[in-house]
């Protein structure tokens, strides 16, 4: 058993629901009891020291300790090609994506990007992941393989593409769906692995394929589907004279049972107001990936007014597409974006989107991005004052929120002091 100490801050309720003061629960001087890769207890230190005198203690001074970070839509075979230089998402795709993806049929490959892409988002305090693979399975097995050794929870599924893309990344309606299956009978729900349905997008998938996907899922309702939904206005162009019959870019996914309370609809920028209400209506998840909405020139994602109107939303790097492998710049570009349109986010919405509002994106808001009694002890230990930049403005915050915003908009790999995975102490 395990005692560590600092800084404590986890959450009661959404500050997009009810007033921040209200959702945050913060203990200047707390405490996290961890066993066997779950939490405890959580209370001030003092508390937890004298009802459990056999603990070891783990101090952190000031640091604060919260939940790992939930990255809700990432691309892991990406991690190779990040940064590169922009163009439109199609150009981008082309030029830079889809090689980088062909070289995913070496099982050998995909294992040294799922260890080096882990290793990674561990040294950003990132904890839970949601990712897509290519059409490979090896590549599928060899993040699962990877997570699996290292205790972790992660979401992930074989991308399903049969047009529109390099024959090297080409599938079938059939193949899709016979290796999806077989993945997802192989691994979903072992130790802390959950598979995704994952057709890439409704431009690479005939409607042959779609309606495989879909059936899939209706076999399999206990698993998470992702895909892309309005990314760009040239993207919704395309798929209009690809799905002419559609009502909109979202018909193309629900024709074909692709529309459910389980599925994550990456960056969803270009809405309709059916799209919206359709989306709310079945409870579905959209994932705001705003380091690439603005990498990629693709627009403004409006989180205030879709969180106002009863949307789940979470929050992501989508890494590849995205600019950095960081949950806190992706934060303060959340942030950024937020000013763009006239509803500026607080520190506790970002921290509570990549932590409680991802979980709850992927259905697992009562195992992760928390802490609470009973969830795992997945956590981050943030220290607010990691650069002199940010040290000096920390100096002067009068408040949590002060000390906290420098590190959301300035810190990096530099501000994690430590990342705990199951228990454990991966920084270590």
């Amino acid at each position: 058993m395990q005692l560590l100490t600092g800084q404590t801050l986890s959450f009661s309720a959404d500050p997009f629901s009810v007033p921040f003061e209200e959702a945050v629960v913060h203990h200047r001087r707390g405490g996290v009891l961890v066993e066997t890769g779950r939490i405890v207890a959580v209370d001030a230190a003092e508390t937890l020291r004298a009802a459990h005198p056999q603990a070891d203690v783990v101090p952190y001074g000031d640091d604060l300790i919260m939940a790992g970070f939930v990255d809700a839509h990432v691309h892991y075979p990406q991690t190779a090609m990040i940064a590169s230089w922009g163009l439109r998402l199609i150009d981008w795709l082309n030029t830079y994506t889809f090689p980088e993806e062909s070289r995913f049929a070496d099982p050998d490959y995909a294992a040294t990007i799922a260890a080096r892409y882990l290793d990674l988002t561990a040294a950003h305090g990132t904890t839970t992941m949601a990712s897509f693979c290519t059409i490979h399975p090896g590549s599928v097995e060899a993040f699962f393989a990877e997570a699996q050794a290292r205790g972790q929870c992660v979401v992930a599924g074989k991308t399903a593409m049969d047009r529109n893309a390099p024959d090297s990344l080409r599938d079938t309606a059939q193949t899709a769906y016979d290796d999806s299956k077989a993945l997802l009978e192989r691994w979903h729900g072992v130790d802390r692995i959950r598979y995704a349905i994952t057709p890439r997008f409704s431009p690479t998938s005939t409607p042959e394929q779609l309606e495989a996907m879909g059936a899939l899922w209706a076999e399999r309702p206990d698993c998470l589907m992702q895909t892309h939904l309005s990314e760009q206005t040239d993207e919704i162009a395309w798929v209009r004279e690809l799905y002419p019959e559609a009502r909109d870019y979202l018909d193309t996914y629900e024709a074909h049972g692709l529309l459910g309370a389980k599925g994550l609809y990456g960056h969803a920028i270009h809405l309709e107001e059916r799209e919206i209400d359709r989306l709310r209506e079945v409870g579905a998840a959209l994932i705001h990936c705003p380091t690439s909405n603005t990498f990629i020139g693709s627009g403004l994602f409006r989180m205030a007014a879709l969180k106002a109107r009863g949307l789940s939303v979470g929050l992501a790097t989508d890494t590849g597409g995205g600019s950095s492998f960081s949950m806190l710049r992706t934060m303060a570009a959340a942030y950024e974006i937020g000013q763009l349109t006239g509803t500026p986010l607080h520190a506790a919405q970002l921290l509570w989107l990549a932590t409680q509002g991802s979980a709850r994106a992927l259905h697992m808001g009562d195992e992760i991005g928390n802490l609470a009694p009973g969830h795992a002890a997945d956590l981050v230990v943030l220290d607010l004052a990691s650069t002199p930049a940010i040290a000096q403005r920390h100096a002067e915050a009068s408040d949590l929120w002060e000390a906290v915003f420098p590190t959301i908009m300035m810190g990096d790999d530099r501000a994690v002091r430590a990342t705990w995975i199951n228990g454990r102490d991966v920084s270590a």
